[in-house]
């Protein structure tokens, strides 16, 4: 049966590189050269194709072929007529676990096995979950040049079945090698690590993080055989940064396998050179930081007490500078500012600056927004000065991935702070080619790229109902334990989701809308002499069971779904807004209309 054309291209492609790594066209050109004129007693002028195939197959030229090239042939059954897969694959002593893999033969890829995991004592005494029962599970993310993976979740056990695979390819993608095989000296100059993430969720869907790990991967490079098994050994987070969790059992694999692998020596100097040379960058660059420090003190003794900071870590630290990111990543002038709030505590929140030069801070930790309007000191003291919005008190400095300015006004109070960045007269910039050389991405081996944002997966429309089922559940219960009848008003329900609707709309663009039209279909679904009330509230998770234990906590929330009276009606209403990284923001509306009994 014949091919497509498509098919027979693929397949003629994948035999054309095949005797291109064989180094075939060498082969017959040392034939030629040596061997057909002695065997065949005949001018080269005189050679026929049928000559030249009889002395390939006397030197055992095509039987070397013909082993390189294996074809597996599929049954086709009813199953296969309907197929889109081609009755040939393309075998290359590749191991089983690629066999069902769609591999590009002109690529170089890696391949990554996990084989279980071992001595996570945290979990010694765990038992075996039962078939069928809710536990927790690690699941383990991988990022590597721009590519994402996650393996099957596993149950969380002292030895975990953590058992899976992951093509990476890691051809080397720059202008004008998209169509040539990687060698062995191409691959070692691809420094990214494979970022290794551990993730815990628990049987009520939290997710925690167990240990962050970087990967060096080329020491399979000097490989004779392109592989290689190592144990990976995961140490904590946060404060057990230092604190080993447990170990992977991992196993590396180069395909196609190299020609020529590297030596150990020459991967190893690699490596040395590497780190040597991030060194340097990060030693160049406190040299000039100490300098720029000394300079901004010498602006004004009054410099060494506010809070600039070229090096910070910390909680609120690590959420302003996400959500600057998301910021930047979204088109917007932002900036991270460090300062202080209330108390004169030390905190992080985040700057947009618009292009009319309008400023709008952010805090992280609420996702709430403010107006920046400074102060003017020199004013009369008739004018009428805007009064402070936001919680923060002072700042000292602001930074982004490609700027850094220190605050050098008279004062470091936020409301007399202004907040134009090209004038070094109250902002004292730092040389963006200074932060380039030891922030840029590729500019150093510890810092890889960041991973790109994969689109969410939640089904808003389930994940909504399904909460809002287990919520009128949870209400019914609590309200019989009350002695109490639940009644529902569905077509009330269905009336609070414009409502939310414009919540999310309010929280994301700053714009109220839709408020006028939300009060006048309540007015006509509540009868004359009835009382409506409505409780909103938001959430940045969805278990439902810790939504109602904190709404319960509020007064209004507990008068609404404990409301006696005469023809009490309940309603409830859930919304979920995903996220890219399946992040959501849940709506929950409880409502309740009754007679009013003077």
């Amino acid at each position: 049966m014949a091919l497509p054309p498509e098919k027979a291209s693929e397949l003629k492609q994948i035999i054309r590189n095949q005797l291109s790594q064989m180094n075939i066209h060498g082969k017959i050109r040392d034939i030629l050269s040596e061997s057909v004129r002695e065997e065949l007693g005949k001018n080269s002028q005189g050679l026929s194709e049928a000559d030249l195939i009889q002395a390939l197959q006397r030197r055992g030229i095509v039987d070397d072929v013909m082993k390189e090239l294996n074809f597996l042939t599929e049954v086709q059954d009813k199953e296969a007529t309907t197929s889109s897969k081609p009755a040939t694959h393309f075998v290359d002593k590749e191991p089983a676990e690629l066999k069902k893999t769609k591999i590009d033969p002109t690529r170089r890829n890696l391949y990554l096995q996990v084989l279980g995991g071992r001595a996570f004592l945290e979990h010694l005494q765990e038992p075996l979950p039962l078939p069928g029962q809710v536990c927790a599970t690690f699941t383990l993310y991988l990022h590597f040049r721009n590519q994402r993976f996650r393996s099957k979740p596993a149950a969380c056990a002292c030895e975990p079945d953590l058992q899976d695979g992951f093509l990476l390819e890691v051809h080397k993608d720059s202008l004008g090698d998209g169509s040539r095989m990687a060698d062995a000296t191409t691959l070692l100059s691809i420094c990214d690590p494979v970022h290794m993430v551990l993730i815990k969720t628990d049987t009520s869907s939290e997710k925690t993080l167990i240990a962050s790990h970087y990967l060096e991967w080329r020491s399979v490079l000097s490989s004779p055989d392109g592989k290689m098994s190592i144990s990976v050994e995961l140490l904590g987070v946060g404060t057990e940064s230092k604190v080993p969790v447990g170990v992977l059992n991992l196993k590396l694999e180069i395909y196609p396998h190299l020609t020529q692998p590297l030596s150990k020596e020459i991967v190893d100097t690699q490596l040395i050179l590497e780190r040597q040379k991030t060194a340097e960058k990060e030693r160049l660059y406190l040299i000039y930081a100490k300098q720029w420090w000394r300079e901004y003190l010498q602006i004004r003794p009054s410099h060494n007490t506010r809070l600039v900071k070229i090096f910070a870590q910390g909680d609120c630290e690590d959420h302003a500078t996400l959500l600057c990111s998301l910021l930047l990543g979204f088109g917007l002038d932002a900036y991270v500012c460090v300062g202080t709030k209330a108390r004169r505590v030390p905190h992080t929140w985040v700057m947009a600056h618009g292009t009319s030069g309008d400023v709008v801070f952010w805090e992280s930790l609420t996702g709430h927004r403010y107006i920046h309007r400074p102060v003017n000191p020199d004013d009369p003291p008739l004018v009428e000065q805007p009064k402070r919005a936001y919680p923060y008190c002072s700042i000292g400095c602001l930074f982004n991935h490609q700027s850094f300015y220190a605050n050098c006004q008279p004062s470091d109070t936020v409301e007399l702070s202004h907040f134009d960045l090209n004038d070094e007269s109250k902002w004292k910039p730092m040389s963006t080619e200074a932060i380039k050389s030891v922030c840029a991405p590729g500019s150093s081996t510890s810092l890889p790229p960041f991973p790109p944002l994969c689109a969410p997966v939640i089904d808003a429309a389930a994940a909504s109902n399904e909460i809002e089922l287990v919520l009128r559940g949870l209400i019914s219960e609590h309200r019989k334990d009350l002695s109490l009848a639940t009644v529902w008003d569905d077509h009330l329900s269905y009336l609070l989701s414009p409502a939310l609707a414009a919540y999310e709309i309010e929280r994301t663009t700053g714009v109220s809308t839709g408020n006028e039209e939300f009060q006048d279909a309540i007015k006509r679904a509540v009868p004359d002499g009835h009382t409506f009330k409505g409780f909103p509230i938001h959430f940045v998770h969805r278990n439902p069971r810790r939504a109602f234990a904190t709404c319960l906590r509020s007064p209004f929330c507990d008068e609404i779904i404990c409301c006696r009276g005469d023809q009490v009606r309940l309603a409830v209403r859930v919304r979920v807004y995903p996220y890219p990284e399946s992040a959501c923001a849940v709506w929950i509306m409880f409502a309740c209309k009754y007679r009013s009994v003077l």
